[in-house]
């Protein structure tokens, strides 16, 4: 070989291998939550630390304050994803609906019962008006084990969908509402406000499904790649939280709009109470509970029976930690 042609095939080495090769595109994954609270601060911290990057992912995350419209929106496929309450999900799948819990969240609510200041016991609430996120969801299935503890009726108290806990908490400060559940870190705040802090509600509620991950089942299925990297990241951000709870405090006080203090703490309290699934299985106790309470409100028929493979599907689960 000439020395012409050994220079022009070292100079074509030198090329192919300075020039960057094409970046992978990122899938995108609209993510819908309901409030800005201490259960999706794994999914901020998992962006933060580029985990949904790593799997090839750009999530973008759209809080909604308010649980309807996310069911709405995804079955439309303008979100992708939701982490919210899966209450209305469940009675769907019985009729028939796509949307499928594919991972656990929070198993237990992590929520205070916050009222106003004159009130002191949970009896005080009879003739009260509690707002809930909404008629369907959540926390609106804890107000008759509140009515039950304070010997009252359910009907003795007046219950308005006003919308996720930020809003509970502008509206205890203005006077409109009476009472609401707070999760951490609000329920801190509204007690240094001066409000009245009337214990756990998980004293009444030991296990509950409050929170899950949710998507429509025909997209998981195009999309399976996507939602097991998805759900990869989303569990090593909730190891993540837990491991560096210095550093999780300083994100949560940011996304969670609250101080470094008390995002801290709101972390402390959750791995105290054992709030989260940090492997995010659906816990079994808490998931019958959600049903249990359902039909006893009378959401689903007294008839059904509990088969949780009509509205769960923890494949994607399962294949993410391989």
């Amino acid at each position: 070989m000439s020395t012409l042609a050994r220079n022009l095939i070292c100079a074509a080495a030198l090329v192919f291998a300075v020039t960057p090769s094409p970046s992978r595109a990122e899938t995108v994954i609209n993510m819908a939550v309901v409030s800005r609270t201490v259960f999706y601060l794994p999914a901020w911290m998992a962006e933060k630390q580029g985990f949904f990057k790593t799997e090839g992912l750009d999530v973008r995350m759209k809080v909604y304050d308010s649980s309807d419209p996310i069911f709405v929106d995804l079955r439309k496929n303008e979100q992708q994803i939701a982490v919210a309450s899966i209450e209305s999900v469940i009675a769907d799948a019985y009729k028939g609906g796509k949307v499928r819990i594919v991972a656990g969240s929070a198993k237990r609510p992590p929520h205070f019962i916050i009222v106003q200041p004159e009130i002191k016991k949970l009896a005080d609430l009879k003739g009260k008006t509690i707002g809930v996120v909404s008629l369907h969801e959540g926390t609106t299935f804890f107000i008759a084990d509140i009515a039950k503890a304070g010997g009252f009726k359910l009907s003795d108290v007046k219950v308005e969908a006003v919308g996720g806990s930020p809003t509970r908490q502008r509206l205890l400060k203005e006077k409109k509402i009476d009472a609401g559940l707070q999760p951490y870190p609000l329920s801190y705040e509204a007690e240094a406000a001066g409000f009245s802090n009337l214990g756990p509600i998980a004293k009444l509620v030991p296990d509950y499904q409050f929170t899950s991950v949710m998507v429509d089942e025909d997209w998981a299925k195009a999309n399976r790649p996507a939602l097991i990297g998805f759900l990869r990241a989303l569990r090593k951000g909730t190891e993540y939280m837990f491991a560096h709870p210095d550093e999780a405090a300083e994100v949560g006080a940011t996304e969670l709009r609250t101080t470094v203090p008390f995002a801290r703490r709101a972390i402390e309290d959750t791995a105290r109470m054992d709030i989260m699934s940090r492997d995010l299985t659906v816990a079994p106790a808490s998931l019958r509970r959600v049903f249990d309470i359902m039909q006893a409100d009378g959401a689903i028929g007294r008839d059904v029976k509990f088969e949780p493979a009509r509205f769960v599907d923890e494949s994607y689960l399962k294949q993410s930690k391989r």
